[in-house]
């Protein structure tokens, strides 16, 4: 395989064809079911659809089938099946629909009106992943200019993975024998370290989100007159969150949501931050004078991977701080997001969580709990040598840098499902979510040169599949 001539093909095939479809696509508000409950009325999630296939099938390479599954009630899937013609299976993986927009956009930048600076595409979903389904297609029809071998190709594009895919199940059962067994799992819909060099990710945070809401009185009273006497909702809240976390240090304090580091994701975790150094701190937009939770830069990768943590991600019965009376209000309703480490049982945790919270209550205030989906972590098997040595090689022609892995803190729920379902697999999970790159924030943005060149690694990749 001429190395050059894919690199050139690909660029080509970015500028010409994918970065316009992108640019369509930031346009719609496809946002996932769980932030947007009447996304089948609304319309959005059909426009992607139509967008994504008829796009899909201007470029589809001979003999590939695409399939649409729609299900009552469920989003759909696409699937693209691209026969081969030596022995193999490959499953390509992506999603379409998005995060909501999330305010502090900067000036001139929208989540919905897509904007080319500096070789960044901005826009809502432009990484996160709106790429993946046109970079998989790309990827293989650079291959078939060159007459390369293939293995059999499924691409499987779903459109619930920000909902925690509670969708992807019931096509995994439907699609089995169109699944199948595969052999290799590629993945664009992860990060990167830095954009000098290939990077996979071999472990993932799973998730338990849902909503603690505290109530205390049936409508708000005058403050002066109940405060001290009337306990507060907000701090009956904040004692329930006690139970959940050290408040000095943040430290998950439930057993259940804790595991061992395997010694090799430590070092691994070392290497990284050996490569990256202080980069791995300045990664983040830190406010003035703000510090991270340690100043020991593998132990902060380690809690952001391996460890559980919790944020509060929403909050209701709060009014806006510039028409908040003197009220002690009846309620306090926060929304909860507890990732937890790979290798630990997400209903284990979620039960847990629930008896802390639930159990008890301070003043018998009426306290419930309401859980979303919970998504389990991932960790990755064993990588084979030949696919250490592709992704190597792979990084060395198209960076001049090795090829690197780290865990990343976010979840993918596909990845979990997979490896139980499919434990002799390798995989191969990447993506183009570096530095600042803010996938789920404002300014989300798509590094264009390293979208081209990570293309280019994943069809050298498939290239060096064993024959």
């Amino acid at each position: 395989m001429n190395t050059d001539q894919l690199q050139a093909t690909i660029n080509t095939f970015w500028e010409d064809h994918i970065i316009p479809a992108l640019f369509e696509y930031i346009k719609i508000p496809n946002k996932s079911p769980s932030f947007d409950p009447e996304w089948k009325a609304n319309g959005h999630m059909d426009r992607v659809l139509t967008l994504a296939t008829e796009w899909a099938r201007a470029h589809l390479p001979d003999g590939a089938e695409l399939t649409v599954k729609e299900s009552d009630g469920r989003t759909p899937v696409i699937l693209i099946d691209i026969p081969g013609d030596r022995k193999g299976n490959i499953l390509m993986y992506g999603h379409l629909d998005k995060q909501p927009e999330m305010d502090g956009w900067d000036d001139g930048l929208n989540p919905w009106s897509p904007v080319m600076k500096d070789e960044k595409l901005y826009g809502r979903g432009a990484a996160d992943d709106g790429y993946a389904l046109f970079a998989s297609l790309c990827t293989v029809n650079a291959l078939k200019e060159q007459n390369v071998s293939l293995p059999r190709i499924l691409i499987l594009i779903e459109f619930c993975e920000e909902s925690g895919s509670p969708d992807l199940p019931h096509y995994m059962n439907l699609c089995a024998d169109m699944i199948g067994s595969p052999d290799l799992v590629i993945c664009l819909d992860s990060g990167a370290g830095d954009y000098k060099r290939f990077w996979t990710t071999t472990s993932l945070r799973g998730l338990v989100g849902g909503t603690l809401r505290v109530d205390v009185l049936t409508e708000g009273v005058h403050s002066g007159s109940a405060s001290g006497y009337v306990p507060s909702s907000f701090r009956v809240a904040r004692q329930l969150l006690s139970r959940l976390e050290n408040i000095d240090t943040g430290e998950v304090l439930l057993g259940e949501l804790k595991t061992d580091i395997p010694d090799y994701r430590i070092q691994e975790t070392k290497k990284y931050v050996s490569i990256l150094g202080n980069e791995v701190v300045e990664e983040f937009p830190w406010d003035a004078h703000m510090e991270p939770s340690t100043n020991d830069k593998v132990e902060g990768i380690l809690r952001r991977t391996w460890r559980p943590a919790l944020s509060i991600v929403g909050a209701d019965g709060l009014p806006p701080s510039d028409n908040a009376g003197n009220v002690l209000r009846p309620y306090t309703q926060l929304q909860l997001s507890m990732r937890i480490p790979p290798m630990v049982d997400p209903k284990k945790a979620q039960g847990a969580l629930e008896k802390a919270l639930v159990e008890n209550p301070p003043y018998n205030a009426r306290v419930t709990v309401d859980f979303e989906e919970a998504a389990a972590g991932w960790n990755a098997p064993e990588t084979e040598k030949w696919l250490s040595g592709a992704m190597n090689n792979a990084s060395e022609t198209h960076f001049g840098e090795s090829s690197c892995s780290l865990g990343e803190g976010g979840t993918i729920p596909f990845m979990a499902m997979l490896g139980e379902q499919f434990p002799k697999a390798q995989f191969v999970i990447t993506g183009v979510l570096g530095p600042s790159s803010n996938a789920h924030g404002p300014n989300e943005f798509l590094h264009v040169p390293y979208a081209k060149k990570l293309s280019a690694c994943v069809s050298s990749i498939i290239n060096d599949f064993p024959q």
